[in-house]
Parts: structure tokens; C-alpha cells; sequence
């Protein structure tokens, strides 16, 4: 694990031990100085990830070190420290780049949960950052994007599956990139110059999937007016994606049974056999398991289809990549569309993020294309987005749908209160408004008014 380096500067000595203590419990590396020259100084030698920066130092003043730092080292956590006559300062310092500020004088719970904030960002901030060296070494996949760990890992099982000749079987979700993983496969074999067809299982009669997949000689049945080449001998050299491989009947489960052992088919209402040289690659959203247990699914295709598996997660389960999906997505639906949408904003982008998304990939598609469509300006934002997505996300994070004005003012009012341990003073200092309006907010709302 990556060890970050802290800086403490503050000329209080007890309060940059204290600070410096909680910081050395979580695992950084920490240097004190009570000058800001001194700090900057050492910054430019050996920079730091976190600094605690008191906002009065006898040569600099904190807003100039914090404008310093993120000027010259932009990804540096900075949290401000402040007394309380100066958290007009520390919210000003918010707004032009530190993470979080704290008030003397502090309990050491703060210091500890304001340092954890800054520490998962910064692991992060690590892990996204070697996840980008992780992808960058290695060539993308045509179509098929993603920088998580989980896809790394799909991503490496493809590249190292597609250029052995052998059966392969997706198991992933309705919308989930299964045709783009089996296309990337074949693209990736020596198979890649020849065809690749692909063949939904579901919804079809034993009749028609036979015909489509075998083909048929003219006459073999009334309407059969010409010879018809099938799927799989159309592919002949290539590969054969066949999807929801679990909804295949029966009787056509042991036809490619056949297929796959004997490598050769007979057309419907044919005496001659066709020899066969492809590659399929099947997939399904089922348990198969579960399915050859209820007798709804061979046994001996199951072990002829499942030589290698590969797993492609949900949507959900790499929320990371959503952010890059729904930018790809953006570019490909502006030049779709003539349009020219600079980008998604961060309230937009964080409820896309928390959406559980039961389409997977597609469903993400499909809600950025629309925001494409109905955006009027050069930005994405939550009007744009379908109502229902709000709906949904802001009831996943705990509120119920979106809220009347009167209830936002509530809720934050509450929320400072509750940081500032009731301390009535502190909470209208930092919501900006004098103490009896804040009396008189509590009073409306039928919140406790008791003076402290």
C-alpha cells in the first residue's frame, strides 16, 4: 500500500503535535513547520499529498499557502485549520480548493475523520491512477471499454482465450456487452479475417432455428422454393456467437451437440454432410446449473460449451467505469446527432454513478442519448436526465424522491447543527445567517431552539 506524506503547518506547537499524531495512526509520513516559507520550501523538494494548513502564520497567510500549493500541486488535499473567528475565511478557502477545515479548538475525533476523508480520496485517486498505467500497457479492446479492476481482469481473459481455438461461454446479463466481448474475442483470434455471425436462441421456434442455423435444400418443406445456406455454414473458417444459449429447445440442443463433436452439419431435407471448421461462442444470462437440474438444459452440451468461462460484470458492480461509458457515449451520440454537448455536469454525473441500473450498459446508453437529444445548451444536467432515474437514485440515497426547497433547508440546517454538536453559534456562522434567523428556522420547523 502506497504511504502518503502529510505536512502539518501551524505555529501552535500542542495543536501541529496533535494533528500530526491522528495523521501518523492512519499510516502517512509527517513533517511539522510553523512557517509557510519553510513548508513551501520543502513542498518543492518532496511534495506532499496532505497538508493541514492554519490559516494565521507569523509570515504568510493560509489562503496564499493553499493557492500555492494547488497552483503548483493541484491533486494536494488541503484542509484548513481556523479559529472561530475566521470560518468566513476557512469557507472561502473551501471554495478556492481545500478539501475541509477545522476549528480550534478541535477534538481529535475531527482531525481523525476530516484525515480519513482525505485518505480514501487519496487511495482513490492511487488506485485510479494505476488502473490508467494498467490500461495504457495494454492495447483496448475495439468498442469494449472499461478501466476497473474487474474489467482488467475480463479484458486479460479475453486476450488470452481469443487466440486459442476453443469453445467459450459468456455468462453475464441482458446488456452487459456480450456480443461486443464475443465480437473482441474473434477479433483478437486468427479467426479474425473470416466471418463472424451471431444468433439469438430465445424466442424461436424449434422450426425456424433449425432453418436459420442448418439452413435447408429447395423442397425440403412447403415454402422452401430454394436452397437456403444456414448460419453456421455461412461462418464456415470463422466464429458462431450464439446468445441466450439457455432458451435453445431441447432437440436443438442435441443438433449442436452434434455439431460441435462431429464438426459437420446436415442441411434441413439434405442427405450430404457439410464439414465444419468454426469457433463458437455461446452465452446466457441463466444458471445453467440450476437449468440441467430441472432438466431444462444437456448436460454433455454444457461441458462441450463450458471449456473456458468468462464472467462480464453488471453495470452496478463497476461503477467506476460509468463515468468514461457516459463520456464515450456523449461523443458518439454529439457527432450522431450534429450536436456539440461539452460534457455532463457533476450533479448529473453523481446520480448516474449512484443508479443501479437493471439495463446494464445499454440502459446508460440509452439515458445518454436522450439527454443528448432534449439538451439545449453545452451542458448535461439534471433536467435532462429522466425523471424517474432522479426518483429512484435520490430514494437509493436515502431521500424520498426530490424535495420541496423547505425540506432542503431543513435537512442542511439539521445536518450543520449535528456536525457542530448543537452549537447554535457556529452553525449560523457557517450558514451565513445571523443567530435569531436561524432561532426563528429552528422554531418553524418545530426544532429544538434552546439557546447554547
Amino acid at each position: 500500500m502506497t504511504r502518503f506524506r502529510a505536512a502539518v503547518i501551524d505555529d501552535e506547537g500542542q495543536a501541529a503535535k496533535m494533528v500530526g499524531r491522528a495523521l501518523t495512526r492512519l499510516g502517512f509520513e509527517v513533517e511539522t513547520f510553523g512557517l509557510g516559507h519553510n513548508f513551501l520550501a520543502r513542498m518543492a523538494e518532496a511534495p506532499f499529498q496532505l497538508a493541514f494548513i492554519d490559516l494565521k502564520l507569523p509570515d504568510m497567510d493560509g489562503i496564499d499557502i493553499l493557492e500555492a500549493v494547488k497552483t503548483g500541486f493541484e491533486n494536494v488535499e488541503a484542509v484548513i485549520i481556523t479559529g472561530h473567528g475566521s470560518i468566513a475565511s476557512a469557507v472561502e478557502a473551501t471554495a478556492k480548493g481545500a478539501a475541509n477545515y477545522i476549528v480550534k479548538p478541535f477534538r481529535l475525533q475531527e482531525i481523525r475523520t476530516v484525515a480519513r476523508e482525505a485518505l480514501e480520496k487519496l487511495e482513490l485517486r492511487e488506485e485510479n491512477r494505476r488502473l490508467k498505467e494498467a490500461l495504457d500497457d495494454v492495447p483496448p479492446l475495439k468498442d469494449f471499454l472499461g478501466a476497473s479492476r474487474v474489467m482488467l481482469d475480463v479484458f486479460a481473459m479475453i486476450r488470452k482465450v481469443a487466440p486459442v481455438n476453443c469453445t467459450v461461454l459468456l455468462q453475464a446479463d441482458t446488456g452487459t456487452g456480450k456480443e461486443r466481448a464475443a465480437k473482441a474475442i474473434h477479433d483478437l483470434s486468427p479467426r479474425k479475417n473470416r466471418t463472424f455471425v451471431s444468433f439469438n436462441c430465445g424466442g424461436f421456434t424449434e422450426e425456424l432455428i433449425s432453418s436459420e442455423l442448418f439452413g435447408h435444400e429447395k423442397g425440403a418443406f412447403t415454402g422452401a422454393t430454394a436452397t437456403k445456406i444456414g448460419l453456421l455454414e455461412s461462418a464456415n473458417g470463422g466464429t458462431v456467437f450464439l446468445d441466450e444459449i439457455g432458451e435453445m429447445p431441447l432437440n436443438m440442443q442435441v443438433k449442436l451437440l452434434h455439431v460441435i463433436q462431429d464438426r459437420r452439419i446436415l442441411r434441413v431435407g439434405g442427405t450430404q454432410p457439410i464439414d465444419l471448421d468454426i469457433r463458437i461462442i455461446a452465452a446466457t444470462n441463466r444458471d445453467l446449473q440450476e437449468a440441467m437440474a430441472a432438466g431444462q438444459f444437456r448436460e454433455d452440451l454444457f461441458y462441450r460449451l463450458n471449456v473456458v468461462r468468462i464472467y462480464l460484470p453488471t453495470l452496478a458492480e463497476r461503477r467506476e467505469d460509468i463515468p468514461l461509458l457516459a463520456e464515450h457515449f456523449l461523443t458518439t451520440f454529439n457527432a450522431r446527432f450534429g450536436k456539440e454537448v461539452a460534457s455532463i455536469s457533476s450533479q448529473a454525473m453523481e446520480v448516474l454513478t449512484q443508479y443501479n441500473y437493471p439495463g446494464n450498459v445499454r440502459e446508460l446508453e440509452n439515458i445518454v442519448q436522450r439527454a443528448v437529444a432534449l439538451a439545449d445548451g453545452a451542458v448535461i444536467g439534471l433536467r435532462e436526465l429522466p425523471p424517474d432515474l432522479l426518483n429512484l437514485t435520490f430514494s437509493n440515497l436515502g431521500t424520498p424522491g426530490l424535495l420541496p426547497l423547505e425540506e432542503v433547508e431543513k435537512r442542511h440546517i439539521l445536518h450543520v447543527l449535528e456536525a457542530t454538536g448543537n452549537n447554535k453559534g457556529l452553525a449560523s456562522s457557517i450558514l451565513g445567517i445571523p443567530r435569531t434567523t436561524l432561532w426563528r428556522r429552528l422554531k418553524k420547523f418545530g426544532l429544538d431552539t434552546d439557546e447554547t
